[in-house]
């Protein structure tokens, strides 16, 4: 199965934190096969706090999208996270923003990620590896998704 993970990170060195939070991932979750440019953005929710470097993960998975949840987790516990307040700093965040085309909404997952077509950090390095990708509940593109997105918030390529 196809699971596109956004993975970010604000505290420490950023860019050692995405190729260790990538490499965990390719260990434990499945085969790495598309990984977006990595991209520094405003903090999106909660201002006051340093910027993020953002990535785009494909991967390939044998997970169950409950177990791809728990083993990002698991990942998140290893690099040391620590859950402070909502859109506060973190060393890693790793999100699932789509699993092939399921729609999953329970207490633990949300499945596609409810703030994806909101947030460009998301749409723009999606939009780099994916942009003919259809957002299984909106049916439309993620290429027309990012140019219909009312999100301002400064997203730059660093690598």
């Amino acid at each position: 199965m196809k699971a596109y993970l956004q993975t970010g990170t604000n505290i420490g060195d950023r860019t050692a934190q995405l190729e260790e939070a990538a490499r965990k991932i390719s260990i434990s979750m499945g085969n790495i096969e598309a990984i977006s440019k990595l991209y520094e953005t405003e903090p999106w929710g909660l201002k006051n706090q340093p910027y993020f470097y953002n990535q785009v993960l494909l991967i390939e998975t044998t997970l169950s999208p409950i177990a791809l949840l728990r083993a990002a987790k698991l990942i998140e516990q290893e690099m040391g996270r620590v859950n402070t307040e909502k859109w506060g700093r973190r060393v890693i965040d790793i999100d699932i923003l789509l699993y092939e085309d399921q729609i999953i909404e329970t207490e633990e997952l949300t499945i596609p990620h409810p703030m994806l077509h909101k947030r460009n950090f998301c749409l723009i390095p999606l939009l780099e590896i994916a942009p003919e990708l259809e957002h299984p509940v909106l049916k439309e593109t993620i290429e027309d998704i990012y140019w219909a997105s009312s999100d301002d918030l400064e997203v730059i390529v660093v690598a």
